[in-house]
């Protein structure tokens, strides 16, 4: 019933004349008696709808509001608009024509901006028009103000959208948090997710304190090793997302990956609606956090204690967890991601040479083989993204033989192995001696 009023300002001043004269039209009334009674109306006081003060009307007018509302309803008794409104009176055609020309090919011109340049190049009178007036001008011509990023146009259509199922569509973003003092010096909090997109699930959240690539494949890999993969990745266009390493991880895995349009915010509306609940919820009480932990196990709580469990307006009343689990247990088969096949997509294999003592430089530190045949030889040097620290191996000939760093202490007391013995020589073959032959004259294995 709340719900049950005027729709506009004119519905609601046609209601308000009824209710002064309304009464009249359902009575009969004597000759002269109608205008008797519209003058004690026209003596009384009445607040019109949205005024501040009290006010009477005029017998003429109350009587064009009787007949009005007793020849066509309620709909007589509503103001009438003025048949200028929305042209500048005081405006003249050509000038009309410019407004309407520059708001045309500037859209995200404000009017005051326009107003205030033509006042300028004394194209026209500083009294003679009001921002006001060239809003409600370009209004009524259906030209309102326009985005610069949004185009000529408005932008492009949206449409609510969703995935078909969990598991088909993985949202990925980072969070800008808050800063904490760790031993004087002062690091930001930045926070990694992970969200699908059909259930609202957070299927990994994490807070670091950068934003690079490598954050981003390790909370990926630890979301993939749990849920399994999904079928598509739908990140922000950032540097973060858009590496070669997580291209390339993606296509051995045969997991799509999709960017978003830059500056288009609008197009991932699910995870900004998350990060404006958690911030809301969790990151802008940051109260006693003084380090990466603190802040990750508030993010847990958040998720375990409020998100997941809370009844979801997008998925008709369900929970994110209840949603996501109930599918996700029918499909484990089809969600299964094998070990070995996720640390082979996300391995990265390098061609060096390693150096006469068994060594060579990697991720910045140098580390050694036990296989000393390998010396000065071409072998592939490999490393998964997850092996944090760093553990590399080296592949050849289709074998795989381990590095450990360099330890030159203990090789001090290493037992070196002897060099191969020089086989005794059976074959006659002397360059050298063959050119002085030839130059005096000799014949070939001639003996003297």
């Amino acid at each position: 019933m709340k719900d049950l009023k005027p729709v506009s300002s004119r519905e609601a001043m046609a209601v308000f004349r009824a209710e002064i004269i309304g009464a009249l039209t359902r009575q009969k009334l004597a000759h002269g008696e109608l205008k008797a009674r519209l003058r004690a109306l026209a003596k009384k006081r009445y607040r019109p709808p949205g005024a501040d003060s009290t006010r009477t009307f005029g017998v003429s007018t109350l009587e064009r509001w009787y007949y009005a509302y007793k020849n066509e309803g309620l709909e007589g008794l509503l103001p009438k608009a003025r048949c200028d409104r929305g042209h500048g009176r005081n405006l003249e055609d050509e000038l009309v024509e410019l407004l309407l020309d520059i708001r045309r090919e500037y859209p995200s011109a404000a009017a005051s901006v326009i107003r205030d340049t033509l006042i300028k190049a004394g194209r026209v009178d500083v009294h003679k028009m009001s921002v006001s007036t060239l809003r409600r001008l370009y209004l009524a011509h259906d030209l309102p103000r326009m985005a610069r990023r949004a185009g000529p146009r408005g932008g492009p259509q949206r449409l609510r959208w969703q995935a078909a199922h969990p598991m088909a569509l993985w949202h990925g973003d980072v969070c800008h948090a808050f800063k904490i003092e760790i031993d004087g010096k002062t690091k930001p909090i930045k926070v990694h997710a992970l969200l699908d997109d059909a259930s609202r699930f957070v299927v990994a959240l994490e807070a670091h304190h950068t934003e690079k690539e490598a954050d981003m494949i390790g909370l990926l890999g630890q979301a993939l090793r749990r849920w399994g993969m999904p079928k598509t990745l739908y990140l922000d266009n950032g540097s973060t997302y858009s590496g070669e390493a997580l291209a390339t991880s993606c296509a051995r895995l045969g997991l799509g990956l999709i960017h978003a349009k830059p500056y288009d915010p609008q197009a991932r509306g699910k995870m900004e609606r998350f990060w404006r609940t958690l911030r809301g919820r969790c990151l802008d009480f940051p109260d006693g956090v003084s380090s990466l932990h603190d802040a990750n196990v508030r993010l847990c709580a958040f998720l375990d204690d409020f998100y997941h469990d809370r009844p979801h307006a997008g998925l008709m009343g369900l929970t994110p967890r209840s949603n996501f689990m109930g599918w996700w247990r029918d499909h484990l088969e089809e969600c299964a991601l094998d070990e070995a096949r996720l640390r082979s997509a996300f391995t990265v294999r390098k061609r060096r040479r390693l150096r006469t003592d068994s060594t060579l430089s990697h991720q910045g530190q140098t580390w050694q083989v036990d296989q000393s045949f390998l010396c000065k030889k071409s072998v592939t040097v490999c490393h998964c993204l997850f092996d944090i620290p760093c553990k590399p191996w080296v592949e050849y000939k289709q074998k795989t033989y381990p590095l450990h760093p360099v330890d030159p202490v203990k090789n001090s007391k290493e037992r070196r192995q002897s060099a191969p013995e020089v086989p005794e020589k059976t074959v006659d073959f002397n360059p050298a001696q063959t050119m002085l032959d030839h130059v005096l004259g000799r014949t070939p294995n001639a003996k003297e």
